[in-house]
């Protein structure tokens, strides 16, 4: 069942470290995120997705928990994000944490506690073998492992990075009963149990839900991921119990299984088989004027993925996140604006990374931060104005987490606020057009009539049963045709220019996107 806030939520993603410093240290903060919530809101955002936020050696840039209900230092307080909490619902906003369940940081109690050789409560919290000589080679969903790390016989199996052990939500095909558990085991259970009472901890101060990042990685030896769907039911089962409207939006990216496990939302990944690259990725991105590009295989994939949702989830396209190249990397400014005319009329709710907004720059020569390597170059301080590091810290040059973009003309919110024409202002219009019209929103259907293989436009419709709007898009720098048999009314939302009806065609002007209702 739907979560009600979910069904017009536009979300904002803000990397903590990255967003707004206010003591001078050079990493952002959870009084920078309170202090910049109006600006959230004044773009149309009423929900915000913070990456993770909890103590943590950052290694992983915080994906390394070693304290889930603690948060890090290095941002506040566990009161400062209670404080949070309450100045967004202030807003009628939502705010979702991210939740790692799949691993911990090597630094976490209970891997401390795991290493030990004598037995405790903790000693199969974690996916071991029973010898050292033993690895995982051949084992579903195990990446890697370590050994020889304490006098504990055995190998520990790891998720990403190395310092990241697998917890133990058991096995769903058990080949070798001396060291692997089942899903039901003592062991197993008490690992679900733990991340429930993380979850208990978070919702009751005021959380409206959790992102969950490797959500379909868990349970081990699961090559269908049935067992994985099945302990995200008994999650899911608990949540409704007790916090009903707490939102899940797993990081999947199979939403046939995700949505079956309950999930109310799964992304469209840019890895695995979405050919979410293909549209603004890569040499020839669809939405590059070009219009050299392809956008077939992905709708191919999304029709493929939506069809089965029948009202049991949605489907999210974001405009980037965290671990992607921005969309600067290979689109201009004007590019952009199409882009985002796409990603906030499709069905689920939209999630926009911090400074997206603005057209961001990624930034490919900075050093690794955290274990980001490639993805540092996304992570860069969010560009408020025109003072000291662009306004994102008061603190000197060199103690920034990241470099500023040294560009002078780097896009930033002052700058792109005062100008009309910038694609902070488009964002802004496409999102009050979606917040006005319920057939933009999250739940109306789409029906895509026109994507053929590297050919544009893209045509789909939106509709709730009462009306239906059309829409039309063209990035390349040509004009380009579609057949269409029905009767266009009002124009919605235009950028470029006009469509024109010509004998049963309808004519789209380059580098156009335009949302038209639909007459019966």
């Amino acid at each position: 069942m739907m979560v009600n806030w979910l069904k017009n939520a536009v979300f904002y993603e803000i990397y903590p470290q990255s967003f707004a410093d206010t003591n001078g240290d050079g990493i952002g903060d959870i009084q920078g995120i309170i202090d910049h919530l109006d600006y959230i809101q004044e773009l149309g955002c009423n929900a915000v997705w913070l990456n993770p936020c909890f103590e943590s050696p950052f290694l992983d840039a915080g994906y390394d928990v070693s304290d889930y209900m603690k948060v890090a230092p290095r941002y506040g307080t566990n009161a400062d994000l209670k404080r949070l909490f309450e100045e967004v619902h202030r807003r009628d906003m939502h705010v979702m944490l991210d939740l790692v369940p799949g691993h911990t940081s090597w630094d976490h109690p209970w891997f401390q506690e795991s290493l030990k050789p004598e037995s405790n409560a903790y000693s199969g919290r974690y996916v071991w073998t029973d010898e050292a000589w033993k690895s995982f080679e051949g084992v579903g969903s195990i990446r890697g492992f370590l050994r020889g790390l304490s006098q504990r016989d055995g190998c520990v199996a790891v998720n990403f990075y190395s310092h990241q052990p697998c917890l133990n939500y058991g096995f769903y095909e058990v080949d070798e009963p001396e060291w692997q558990q089942p899903m039901d085991s003592e062991d197993a259970l008490a690992t679900r149990e733990a991340i429930k009472d993380i979850m208990r901890f978070w919702l009751e101060m005021g959380c409206d839900g959790f992102r969950v990042d490797m959500a379909g990685s868990l349970v081990k030896n699961d090559p269908e991921q049935e067992g994985t769907i099945l302990l995200w039911q008994d999650f899911m089962d608990f949540l409704k119990m007790e916090f009903p409207e707490a939102a899940m939006i797993s990081e999947w990216g199979q939403p046939d299984r995700s949505l079956r496990s309950g999930f109310h939302m799964d992304f469209m990944l840019h890895f695995g088989p979405s050919h979410y690259t293909d549209l603004f990725h890569g040499d020839d991105p669809y939405f590059s004027r070009e219009g050299k590009g392809n956008a077939k295989e992905f709708i191919d994939y999304y029709k493929m993925c939506y069809e089965p949702t029948n009202g049991k989830g949605m489907i999210c396209v974001p405009s980037g996140n965290h671990d992607m190249d921005r969309l600067s990397k290979w689109l201009d400014a004007e590019e952009i604006k199409i882009v985002f005319a796409f990603v906030l009329s499709l069905p689920g709710a939209p999630f926009i990374y911090y400074g997206d907004e603005l057209g961001m720059k990624y930034l490919p020569d900075v050093v690794s931060v955290e274990g980001g390597y490639h993805r540092t170059g996304s992570r860069s301080p969010m560009q408020w104005g025109s003072g000291l590091n662009a306004g994102f810290s008061a603190g000197a040059a060199e103690l920034l987490y990241i470099p500023i973009d040294p560009d002078r003309n780097r896009p930033t919110a002052e700058k792109q606020m005062a100008d009309p024409a910038s694609v902070y202002h488009e964002v802004k219009k496409l999102i009050k057009i979606r917040q006005a019209n319920p057939v933009l929103q999250s739940e109306a259907k789409i029906e895509f009539l026109y994507c053929e293989e590297h050919a544009y436009p893209l045509v789909y419709r939106r509709t709730d049963g009462k009306e239906s709007i059309l829409v039309v898009i063209n990035p390349s720098g040509k004009e380009a045709s579609f057949e269409y048999s029905g009767k266009l009314g009002e124009v919605v939302y235009q950028n470029g220019g006009d469509l024109k009806a010509e004998a049963g065609r309808i004519v789209v002007p380059a580098a156009a996107a335009v949302f038209v209702k639909e007459e019966k």
